[in-house]
């Protein structure tokens, strides 16, 4: 799966770990039931983007979502019709659950589907057993009607803020979504079309980031360097750049005050920079 990372950042998802074993893992499984992903972390709605980005960078055909906080989620493609018994009377709408679990089967029966169910902790507890059932069994009920899923088409992504019913996660991968990204890059001044004159500048913005205990991506890094050439000049600047690019620094952490010789250094190195040759940024 080679490019998963960029692909993820193309679809709104935009990290430094790499999750391509875990995709592998999950899609090469033996189908012996529906392939089911439980995303998990300390990121809250970062999970939700991470799943809507892999639904689309696996260029799924079908992607379907419900919010089981939602009070009013949106209405699915397939509507399915209302049963009357023998004496003319209408039973209640289908429940939203239903709705869109049908559909995701219905769906896979001819083509690639991802079905995502966020925020299952809001969810009847009887609905996770149910939903363990569709993971076994590869069908779902609906007022004693079936919906069969097709196991080599259907992916199944599991976003919760609990610890899953013990059967779900049995039957599922987990994978990890933290609220900044874990691994290290080290970003390099050609990475950034400049030249080596730029490095004192790159390692006090290492050290800088050493100290907030952060890493940023490519883009969050790119956007920092644009603000020190055409707007940062003191450290409180900086701190609001860094508070306003960087997803995973937290505003107190900024007001530390064993941050203030890196961030002075980082000024320092910038307009040095600045004042021997013009900086212009090319890549991302």
């Amino acid at each position: 799966m080679t490019g998963l990372r960029e692909k993820l950042a193309l679809h709104g998802f935009e990290s430094n770990d790499d999750y391509e074993f875990q995709v592998r893992c999950l899609l090469d499984s033996p189908i012996r039931t529906l392939r089911t992903l439980a995303i998990e972390g300390d990121s809250e709605r970062r999970k939700t983007a991470f799943a809507t980005a892999l639904a689309r960078a696996l260029d799924f055909p079908h992607r379907l979502y419900l919010d089981f906080t939602e009070a009013h989620p949106a209405p699915p493609d397939l509507i399915l019709p209302l049963a009357e018994d023998e004496l003319g009377r209408t039973e209640p709408p289908i429940d939203p659950l239903d709705q869109v679990v049908s559909e995701a089967c219905a769906q896979s029966e001819g083509e690639p589907t991802v079905l995502i169910l966020d925020q299952l902790q809001a969810a009847d507890f009887r609905e996770h057993i149910r939903i363990h059932r569709l993971i076994a069994d590869c069908f779902w009920e609906v007022r004693g009607g079936r919906y069969y899923a097709n196991p080599r088409h259907l992916l199944l992504f599991l976003i919760s803020e609990s610890p899953l019913y013990h059967a779900l996660q049995k039957t599922s991968f987990r994978v990890w979504i933290g609220r900044v990204s874990e691994h290290p890059i080290e970003f390099l001044p050609p990475d950034f079309g400049l030249d080596a004159a730029a490095q004192p500048l790159f390692d006090a913005l290492a050290a800088l980031f050493r100290a907030l205990g952060s890493v940023p991506t490519r883009s969050e890094f790119a956007h920092i360097l644009t603000d020190l050439q055409l707007h940062v000049r003191t450290a409180e600047h900086l701190r609001l750049s860094l508070y306003g690019r960087a997803e995973g620094i937290a505003r107190e952490a900024l007001a530390a005050p064993g941050l203030t010789a890196p961030l002075d250094a980082v000024i320092e190195a910038a307009q040095t920079l600045l004042v021997s040759e013009h900086i212009e940024l090319r890549g991302d």
